[in-house]
């Protein structure tokens, strides 16, 4: 399963980087190889100062070894070994009616002294994080979801959807990241579904990604925006970091376990904005994003 997914995960960055590539017409992606001292690696992709496209990441990496001391200390167990591969990607556009994303599938199995498998799971899901409000993108980005998510069991959307708007809570903003999609975690093999159902699973969610994206991309590129609405894309992504910094787990993990940092942080914008206590004009579209994330809402 192992080899397999991470096939699947580097075909599919090959898929998603050229597809961006062609769409953004200008820039290409930066391809950095690295190694782990402690056993695997990686390859990061990120593009720049493009056209459409003002930072982004499409990253695969896949690391073995020796529990490190937190997963020792989170599993219970005393040593073991571990083997874990994702993609993870960040896309940051300059217009700031297109809204960032961000999504990843990952893949983990921990082992026991003779290095059979103890445990193995499926983790991952996309969310949209935009800085002005369209309903009709938000509904057609939940909508891949749920199509996606029902081929395969009614209950997942809803609650994976949940679990996203849960997530991706800016606790100390007492507001969302985003517009939510969707976040699943510690997938096993169950009565009901084989440890390969849950891979037709997580590859259906990955191989929907680019179909719940580019569509808003292409209806929003060519939207002419002001300095005004620039400042407030770049206030927004300020609670964008923060979260990334505050609460994710995924940035939080890498820095504990020697992670390599220009990809843990790979996630984060290029220009941000803190301005002090700041509110948008009542009835603005500024402020009805603000009341949208403050109360996440379903949009199908």
């Amino acid at each position: 399963m192992k080899d397999k997914f991470y096939n699947y995960i580097e075909n599919l960055q090959n898929t998603i980087t050229s597809t961006l590539e062609a769409i953004d017409g200008k820039a290409t992606f930066k391809e950095d190889i690295w190694v782990r001292e402690e056993g695997g690696g990686g390859k990061t992709r990120v593009i720049e100062n493009g056209v459409i496209f003002e930072k982004g990441g499409v990253n695969i990496s896949s690391v073995y070894g020796e529990l490190p001391e937190v997963l020792r200390n989170q599993f219970g167990v005393k040593e073991g070994d571990f083997f874990a591969c994702g993609l993870s990607l960040v896309l940051h556009p300059i217009n700031p009616f297109i809204p960032t994303v961000h999504a990843n599938w990952r893949y983990f199995e921990m082992y026991d002294s003779q290095g059979k498998i103890v445990t193995q799971w499926f983790g991952g899901g996309q969310d949209l994080t935009p800085y002005y409000l369209f309903e009709e993108d938000a509904i057609h980005f939940h909508q891949v979801c749920k199509t996606a998510c029902d081929k395969h069991h009614l209950d997942f959307y809803p609650t994976f959807k949940k679990n996203c708007d849960a997530y991706f809570w800016n606790a100390h903003r007492n507001e969302a990241r985003g517009i939510g999609g969707l976040f699943f975690d510690y997938l096993k093999e169950t009565e009901d579904f084989s440890i390969e159902k849950r891979y037709d699973f997580v590859t259906e969610i990955g191989n929907s990604f680019l179909n719940s994206y580019l569509p808003i991309v292409e209806k929003r590129k060519n939207i002419d925006f002001t300095q005004q609405q620039k400042d407030w894309q770049e206030i927004r992504r300020g609670r964008y970091v923060e979260f990334n910094l505050i609460h994710d787990k995924g940035t939080l993990f890498g820095l504990k376990t020697n992670g390599r940092i220009e990809s843990i942080l790979m996630s984060l914008p290029p220009k941000v904005q803190w301005i002090y206590d700041l509110h948008p004009a009542k009835y603005s579209d500024e402020a009805i994003l603000i009341e949208v994330l403050k109360n996440p809402k379903s949009w199908i």
